[in-house]
């Protein structure tokens, strides 16, 4: 049985760690590019800012990510996925008692 939730705990940070790759990942693409942009903004028309219609569109889409992979939203979180995981298979128990054979 130890063997089983060390290895439960291990899956979940694995998980994790895969989470907060992506982040990372979607946030220095973000940077890299949001930055490219800009200079051929500048290079090209600088009076009409049109990188900045990226950098917020973009910004948003990365804030989103940030509250999901950091747990910040107090809604459809983590604790919030594991609580209705726990109530359904509570309810499903109770509903299908394990006497009960399947036909």
């Amino acid at each position: 049985m130890e063997d089983f939730s060390r290895e439960n705990k291990y899956i979940r940070a694995k998980e994790r760690v895969e989470e907060l790759k992506k982040f990372y990942s979607n946030l220095a693409a973000y940077i890299v590019v949001c930055i490219g942009l800009a200079i051929v903004n500048y290079i090209t028309y600088w009076d009409y800012k049109w990188f900045l219609w990226v950098v917020f569109g973009w910004g948003i889409g990365v804030f989103f990510h940030a509250l999901g992979t950091f747990s910040l939203i107090p809604f459809f979180g983590k604790d919030w996925e594991r609580r209705k995981i726990k109530q359904f298979m509570e309810e499903e128990e109770t509903e299908y008692p394990k006497t009960r054979r399947w036909e």
